[in-house]
């Protein structure tokens, strides 16, 4: 199945979309040959979807699978249609002014996919990116279905909400998660219906982080995590981040800064801090490295 979506304003495909990747070797996406190829778990089943932009800036959609119209419906969503800039004034500061006109296709893009956000974004919690995306291709490989369609390389859609439930606790720890995280996605399996359902019916950021962090190991940053994949909440700021308030503080002032500093940053754009963020890791300068990489434990070996 094919579809043509004609973006009523600029959008780098590539800058939105993969936005959602897990890495470079995420199983659920892939950028090959000017071609992003996205498995997804819709609630219509599996589903592959290869997005490429033509002429005029129209981004070309095909889908495979079982939940291909869904997929097909959502491109414009994926694509950042549903993102409301209303209120943004980008000249409160003149990198963020600078960088809104040097970025103009940077859109925030929604899936509307809450358990799998929100189950990837368990998977990062408290660890460093190398480990989360690891443990990330080895369940969605191991548990996820095989993405239908003519793939570069197989693909896979993500666990249903029963099959995330129903991991064994070997796996968890062979794929080098920690025992909270996997607790925290079975916990937020038993409930996942009822959490996808009130999340998306939430009208707004704080009413979507109580539906969020009424589940057992979801806190803020988790909330915010989910809130920004699955929903595009252009306001969500994931407080907590390892690594968020420094590289902001230094695009801002030049110096780090702490959780508190950073929204007190930020404050300036109330509403629309996540679109402040993401143009800020986009395109801002960053702090030079001083240390070396933190190296990842594994506690398989223990």
């Amino acid at each position: 199945m094919e579809t043509e979506y004609q973006p009523p304003h600029p959008v780098d495909l590539a800058a939105t979309v993969l936005f959602h990747r897990r890495g470079g070797n995420d199983p659920t996406i892939l950028h090959a040959g000017g071609v992003i190829w996205r498995a997804s778990r819709t609630p219509d089943g599996p589903a592959t979807l290869a997005l490429r932009m033509v002429g005029g800036g129209a981004v070309r959609a095909a889908a495979w699978g079982p939940g291909a119209d869904w997929a097909l419906a959502q491109v414009p969503a994926l694509c950042g249609a549903l993102d409301d800039a209303d209120g943004f004034d980008p000249s409160a500061h003149p990198l963020v002014a600078e960088l809104h006109r040097r970025l103009p296709g940077l859109r925030l893009s929604r899936t509307d996919l809450v358990f799998d956000a929100l189950a990837s974004s368990i998977v990062e919690q408290k660890v460093t990116g190398l480990q989360a995306f690891g443990a990330w291709r080895r369940l969605v490989t191991w548990f996820g279905e095989r993405a239908p369609g003519p793939t570069p390389r197989p693909l896979f859609a993500p666990p249903t909400v029963e099959q995330w439930r129903r991991i064994p606790s070997w796996a968890w720890h062979r794929a080098g998660l920690e025992p909270p995280q996997s607790r925290a996605i079975v916990a937020a399996a038993q409930r996942g219906p009822s959490i996808v359902a009130a999340t998306l019916a939430a009208t707004d950021g704080e009413a979507r982080d109580r539906v969020l962090t009424s589940l057992a190991g979801v806190g803020l940053w988790t909330a915010a995590e989910t809130r920004i994949r699955a929903l595009g909440d252009p306001d969500a700021v994931s407080v907590g981040d390892y690594h968020l308030a420094h590289e902001i503080g230094y695009a801002l002032t030049g110096e780090r800064a702490d959780d508190d500093r950073m929204l007190e940053l930020l404050a300036p754009w109330a509403g629309q801090r996540q679109r402040v963020i993401r143009l800020l890791r986009a395109g801002g300068p960053r702090e030079p490295r001083r240390a070396p990489r933190l190296h990842p434990e594994d506690h398989r070996t223990r």
